[in-house]
């Protein structure tokens, strides 16, 4: 079993089932006697937490440029990689993100138009070399995945608040990330049970991951 944690992310649109497959992904790794911590993006320190709340309920982000919704992502990660991931990392405990640096990609350079060179140079910067081990994408069609969204109780944030146009982009961006980065980043249709979902996941984290102990 691996000395060293690992660090897992999970990525989709909109009512892919994300926390509920890390739900199950974090009490599989607990039962194999592995420590592990989950956490969400942004968020995750008293730092992340302010700027979640100011990018995605705070009227005060209402009208906030593409600029400044960038750099206040990577601002809320760079405080996360370096209080939180690195030195879990750094004591043998596996880590699982809701979102990571991939998002700030997609959602902010494919969805907004930012150029997406600035948009890795910024994000690098934040990340200090500190990128998943495996990104799991949920993927499911944007029709789908706004449906999904729109049975969620509670209004919804300034993201969720986005045209479908938005989360066609969002998706299209995830594909491309798919094709370029392929032995890291995994795609997983985002369809049938939360079983049938979760399987698929353990066959990419068995191949991902030799050396546990199944």
């Amino acid at each position: 079993m691996p000395n060293s944690g690992q660090f897992i992310s999970f990525e989709g649109s909109e009512g892919a089932g994300k926390t509920t497959q890390i739900a199950l992904l974090q009490d599989w790794l607990k039962a194999k006697k592995l420590k592990v911590i989950t956490l969400r993006e942004p968020g995750a320190t008293k730092l992340g937490e302010a700027v979640r709340n100011l990018l995605k309920h705070d009227p005060a982000g209402e009208g906030m440029c593409p600029e400044s919704e960038l750099l206040l992502f990577c601002a809320s990660r760079a405080q996360l990689v370096r209080e939180v991931i690195q030195p879990a990392l750094a004591s043998g405990t596996w880590v699982i993100a809701d979102r990571f640096h991939d998002s700030t990609t997609v959602y902010q350079g494919y969805a907004r138009g930012l150029p997406l060179k600035l948009v890795e140079t910024i994000n690098d910067f934040a990340l200090s070399s500190t990128i998943p081990d495996l990104t799991l994408y949920l993927d499911l069609d944007t029709q789908t995945s706004l449906a999904r969204a729109q049975q969620r109780t509670g209004p919804k944030d300034r993201m969720e608040q986005e045209p479908s146009e938005f989360f066609s982009k969002v998706r299209q961006g995830y594909l491309n990330l798919f094709k370029e980065q392929g032995n890291r980043f995994r795609m997983i249709q985002a369809v049938g049970s939360k079983q049938e979902i979760f399987n698929l996941i353990l066959k990419e984290i068995k191949s991902a991951f030799p050396d546990i102990r199944y």
